[in-house]
């Protein structure tokens, strides 16, 4: 961890520097390449959907995070720290890739719409999953249902869990803020903007009805994953989150979690372990193997494959198909 903290800190001075001499020669004025559309830069996937969805036609969208790519990790190139500057409106949350808070804070800080504050991000803990009443849930008051993030275990790190499009209630809402923030950029075309995003809310509420029908009444409430990437999910729809390791997916848990998940995998009679698109199975195969159980694909939906032909809507209603057939839901 310390030599990859090391090489991330490097990476982005690096960047930094290279990007004054691209930045000064496009001018970073965020004035667009398309004077007919707005140009938007989302930061990974699920934004890109949003900001695509929320403007039509009327924006042009560049996704920062390449297809296939896990997003948690990305280190802009000067290009892309060119591109960051010359948008006419970045649309990020910060805490999640740090590359692109440092862009954002060099090159578009008037021009940045953070979706982390459009409502407050849940806690969560390295590897764990929490119990009803614990404290992931007290500043989250919109939202019933309890046990979802995570139960501390001594000595874990804690943080916000960034994962909030997996709510689809909670992508609304972004949906809406990101509308009017498009107003102000483009007020001509804002009312356009509000009657979109108002679609993409009837769209977003009909696939949160059809979780809460599809997981009213399931054999087990207990969700073993291999990235604590759920917890908003399992908040939502009253599920409780058992995650392998931590926020970072390429953190190698510990030994003694092992062994901890691997006991409650037991406890609950547990059938599925999930481990997710976008990184190894490995640890996922191994719990699965000690508890007699197999693996299926939980998709936190951070970005698309190169080949995918879906979209966040699709890929949801894919991840209720899997929950359902892992739960035990009627």
């Amino acid at each position: 961890m310390v030599i990859r903290s090391a090489l991330r800190t490097a990476a982005l001075a690096t960047t930094g520097l290279l990007a004054l001499t691209g930045v000064a020669a496009c001018g970073g004025d965020g004035s667009g390449a398309d004077p007919d559309r707005v140009d938007v830069v989302a930061a990974f996937y699920p934004l890109q959907f949003v900001a695509e969805r929320v403007g039509g036609d009327a924006v042009r969208v560049t996704n920062l995070a390449k297809p296939g790519a896990e997003p948690h990790d990305l280190e802009l190139n000067p290009g892309q720290v060119g591109q960051v500057s010359d948008a006419e409106l970045v649309v990020y949350l910060a805490g999640f890739q740090p590359s692109v808070d440092e862009a954002v804070s060099q090159q578009a800080g008037d021009r940045a719409f953070d979706v982390a504050g459009v409502a407050p991000l849940l806690d969560a803990t390295e590897g764990g999953h929490e119990h009803e009443g614990a404290e992931g849930h007290q500043e989250e008051e919109a939202h019933e249902g309890e046990g979802a993030a995570g139960e501390k275990h001594e000595g874990e790190a804690t943080g916000k869990d960034p994962h909030v499009w997996l709510d689809p209630t909670r992508l609304a809402g972004i949906a809406d803020k990101l509308a009017e923030r498009l107003g102000t950029v483009d007020p001509d075309r804002a009312a356009d903007y509000t009657t979109r995003a108002g679609t993409l809310r009837t769209e977003l509420e009909a696939l949160d009805s059809e979780y809460a029908q599809g997981l009213k009444t399931c054999q087990r409430r207990e969700l073993v994953t291999s990235h604590t990437a759920f917890g908003y999910l399992a908040q939502r729809y009253q599920l409780e989150q058992i995650g392998i390791s931590g926020l970072t997916p390429e953190d190698e848990p510990a030994p003694q979690r092992l062994a901890e998940v691997a006991a409650e995998a037991r406890e609950h009679k547990t059938t599925t372990i999930f481990f997710e698109t976008l990184v190894s199975p490995k640890v996922a195969e191994t719990i699965a193997r000690e508890v007699g159980a197999k693996t299926a694909v939980l998709d936190p939906i951070e970005g698309l494959q190169p080949d995918s032909t879906g979209d966040y809507l699709s890929v949801m209603r894919s991840n209720l198909g899997a929950l359902r057939t892992a739960l035990g839901c009627s």
